[in-house]
């Protein structure tokens, strides 16, 4: 068979190497002229690659590639397609704007604790191809897919959990109705004997549980997990205290009930529960705490790319806080953040390409903003001439990164170095 793999980013290196190993006659399609391709391999670059597949008898979508730019039928799949139809263990698959990563990181957590195999792949940062014939039967994958990887998927999970869903990558989808039509395909192909975990008080995420006929589990929930007092419940079984989770903030309690009624099926111990949250204290650059100077306190956020998740960040903590907000634009509005700075006292440090936008937002709510348009480490200088003892700051930039960086890890390494080096 004749294949294309378009887009030679990290999926297309691992689809590459996954249909080689098939034995398929394999070409690497990119648009890019410069990209690092193995040696010898055969490859068409180039600004109009994509127009020059007419001849191959399977073309794999990377991610970053949308399907408009391949308009070739079914002849184009998806490293994502693939492995839900190989793949031999049941699939929990988790989407949302924000919280997928901690989310799933949660739900393997606890999985590993009850003593159950897990794989976690996707959109965290192991393309599953790599990994699939590493599956057992009696293993469990626990998958985080992007609109990117949901834009043509053919199959739903087992379990499809939906975390909260709000405008975003609309530089890339035509608008926000294409956003949630990509989400929602991790759930309109679900079976009656799937389930679908979505959360009741996120319009889309309901909407999306709407299109599945399998079991639709809302949370948090009296039916399902939910924070009564000081602890988690499911149903009426009080499972653990709240604080055995090691994540701030009240969106990630609401990640955690997301994560337990996903994995109720298989873990249901309360004491293997409160092990699974205890487990697992955050991943890089997800609101960590990265040091106190001079009785500040700093955080990185930088995975926060949209205004809800600066706005969780806000929430977060009850100290006085200066937020870090600014860089490349995605195309969403910000009119809501400011506001909750305005109401919750929180100083603004308006960084970046969408910085100007921010400071102006700013001094119309009558928000105190200082623009800062240079380096990372004037931006943290900055800070801590703005902050006194018992402050908090927090890079929450509720903007993609790469106007100034080359992701947002990039951008939330360098803050962690001008915050060590303060």
């Amino acid at each position: 068979m004749k294949v294309a793999i378009a887009g030679y980013g990290v999926e297309g290196k691992v689809s590459y190497e996954y249909y080689k190993a098939r034995g398929d006659e394999v070409v690497i399609v990119d648009e890019r002229e410069d990209a690092a391709l193995p040696e010898g391999t055969e490859s068409i670059v180039g600004a109009e690659a994509f127009s020059k597949l007419d001849d191959f008898d399977l073309i794999i979508r990377s991610p970053g590639i949308a399907p408009k730019k391949l308009p070739y039928g079914d002849k184009v799949w998806s490293a994502t397609n693939e492995f839900f139809e190989e793949c031999p263990a049941p699939i929990i698959g988790i989407t949302g704007t924000k919280g997928k990563g901690t989310t799933s990181s949660l739900i393997a957590a606890l999985l590993r604790a009850s003593g159950k195999t897990v794989h976690l792949v996707g959109n965290i940062g192991s393309p599953a191809l790599g990994i699939l014939n590493q599956v057992q039967p009696d293993d469990i994958v626990v998958f985080e897919l992007s609109s990117f990887q949901l834009w043509d998927l053919k199959k739903s999970p087992h379990v499809a959990v939906v975390l909260m869903i709000e405008p975003d990558h609309l530089d890339v989808h035509a608008d926000y109705a294409e956003y949630i039509a990509a989400k929602a395909h991790i759930a309109e192909n679900e079976t009656t004997t799937d389930r679908v975990v979505f959360n009741v008080h996120n319009e889309a995420s309901t909407a999306i549980a709407g299109l599945s006929v399998g079991q639709r589990l809302p949370y948090p929930s009296e039916r399902t997990a939910h924070v009564r007092g000081e602890y988690f419940y499911h149903h009426d079984v009080e499972l653990c205290p709240v604080d055995e989770l090691q994540l701030p903030g009240e969106h990630n309690k609401e990640n955690a009930c997301a994560a337990i009624t996903a994995v109720w099926p298989w873990v249901q111990e309360p004491s293997v529960i409160a092990e699974g949250l205890r487990s697992f204290s955050g991943l890089a650059h997800r609101l960590k705490l990265i040091r106190e100077a001079d009785g500040v306190k700093y955080y990185d956020d930088s995975i926060a790319t949209t205004p809800g998740s600066a706005i969780a960040a806000i929430n977060a903590f009850d100290e006085p806080k200066i937020i870090i907000l600014g860089g490349s634009d995605k195309g969403v509005e910000y009119h809501e953040v400011i506001q909750l700075c305005k109401e919750s006292n929180t100083r603004v440090i308006a960084i970046g390409q969408t910085g100007q936008q921010i400071a102006e937002l700013c001094s119309e709510a009558q928000v105190a903003c200082e623009r800062v348009e240079g380096a990372m480490t004037e931006v943290i200088e900055a800070a801590a001439s703005m902050a006194q003892s018992g402050d908090v700051v927090i890079l929450s930039p509720a903007s993609a990164s790469f106007d100034q960086y080359k992701n947002y890890a990039d951008r939330g390494d360098q803050f962690i170095a001008a915050v060590e080096a303060l």
